[in-house]
């Protein structure tokens, strides 16, 4: 955490805490209060998404399965979701991809709409807001929403947030994954556009409702009147259950999951394998992205290397569940917290020992089953792999710690709680404005 003069409460947040004006504290719900009606925008891409647009190059795994589960959890509470998505198409082509409604749905109750998508240079960003505000602007005619969760602070996103907050008056509150004014390193990016955005986005956080963030860092930059939730992470009823069922001895195993992008440092994890190899352990690899073809080819013939590729989320759980290591080789970031893997609570959920770079302090029960590498280059990732093993360090695990402080149960409650008190708020406000 960094030194700067921040409230004492955002500071302490730890779990999935609800952080007020003042302090931090977990959510009690005595009782379910009135359901509502929530639009969330996302930048969810589900399966149907992959199969029409050439979303491969942004595609973000571990942002789809949390999207489906946080989702999922509102619904169980009789919330009524619609997810709406840009489907966004980074490539930039000459081609026009149409608006749909996704056929697979990951749960039948829970509609997805996809906006339609022109990926030209200078004009993708711009078309996806006006869309995605187009779509709002439908689905709230045809069925009032109460309620709006953006995901991060995508142009789409923060153009809808404003519509919402200035023309319908409804509650908005931001699903903060990824630190908008710095890159994944932690850098500054400059530039007049980047600066409008930026000026745009620090407007927005003053403006919403309600804040749930993954890490401390991203909730200190709203405002201390935002009411604020720190939620790193959910642990599926799946992944729980494997745990519990699993009668299979964990193996000598290493497994890495996410999207192959250069920022998840699978490349180096492969050249630290390939120059030093553990005897009697097997490194697995699961996932895509648009280093996967470069990626294969690099573990061809590396000893003791296992390439998935693409897996099913059974399939997933499955190797998480049988994995003695899991690690997280992300570029390391000055900026510690700018953004947090979710996959670092499923590894820890799941039972393994968790190898990674530094990402922000978590809560000491976590870090009892973690390893921290100070940097993700292949001489670092391979001795530290080497410590971790020779010393039996992957004995030390905290799976309860993490099904306690993210798991279904934990996290519906501590969701439900929340927007009871931003609605309440926002509701205290309004009477005290008339």
């Amino acid at each position: 955490m960094d030194s700067r003069a921040v409230s004492k409460a955002k500071e302490r947040a730890t779990g999935c805490g609800l952080i007020g004006s003042r302090r931090a504290t977990r959510c009690r719900i005595p009782k379910p209060f009135c359901t509502v009606r929530i639009a969330y925008l996302s930048t969810y891409q589900g399966p149907s998404l992959l199969k029409r647009r050439p979303i491969v190059r942004n595609r973000s795994l571990s942002n789809t399965v949390k999207i489906e589960l946080i989702a999922s959890l509102l619904r169980s509470n009789a919330h009524d979701v619609e997810v709406i998505s840009h489907g966004e198409v980074v490539d930039h082509k000459l081609k026009f991809y149409p608006a749909f409604s996704e056929p697979q749905r990951f749960d039948s109750r829970i509609p997805v709409h996809y906006c339609s998508a022109l990926p030209i240079r200078r004009l993708n960003g711009l078309w996806s807001s006006l869309r995605m505000l187009e779509l709002l602007k439908a689905r709230h005619r045809a069925a009032p929403f109460d309620l709006v969760i953006i995901f991060n602070l995508k142009e789409p996103q923060v153009a809808c947030a404003n519509y919402a907050l200035r023309r319908l008056g409804i509650p908005v509150i931001l699903e903060y994954e990824d630190d908008r004014f710095v890159n994944v390193v932690g850098k500054t990016e400059n530039g007049w556009l980047s600066g409008y955005r930026g000026r745009s986005c620090k407007s927005l956080l003053g403006a919403v409702s309600g804040c749930i963030a993954v890490s401390p860092h991203l909730l200190r930059q709203i405002p201390d009147h935002v009411p604020g939730m720190l939620l790193r992470g959910v642990v599926g009823d799946d992944l729980v259950q494997a745990n519990k069922q699993s009668t299979e001895i964990k193996r000598n195993r290493i497994l890495f999951s996410g999207t192959h992008i250069e920022s998840n440092g699978v490349a180096n994890l492969i050249a630290a394998w390939r120059s030093a190899p553990i005897d009697g352990w097997e490194l697995h690899i699961t996932g895509q992205g648009e280093l996967t073809t470069a990626l294969r080819q690099m573990a061809e013939n590396v000893p003791g290397v296992v390439f998935h590729g693409l897996v099913s989320r059974h399939e997933l759980i499955n190797l998480m569940s049988a994995a003695k290591i899991c690690i997280n080789p992300h570029a390391v970031s000055r900026t510690p917290g700018n953004v947090f893997a979710f996959k670092i609570i499923e590894y820890l959920a799941a039972g393994a020992h968790c190898v990674t770079t530094p990402m922000g302090k978590l809560e000491s029960d976590l870090e009892r089953g973690t390893t921290y590498m100070q940097d993700n280059s292949p001489e670092t990732i391979a001795a530290t792999l080497k410590k971790v093993t020779a010393e039996r360090l992957y004995e030390h695990v905290a799976p309860k710690a993490a099904q306690d402080a993210y798991g279904s149960q934990t996290v519906s409650r501590s969701l439900d709680g929340f927007l009871k008190h931003v609605t309440q708020g926002v509701a205290t406000q309004r009477k005290e404005v008339g």
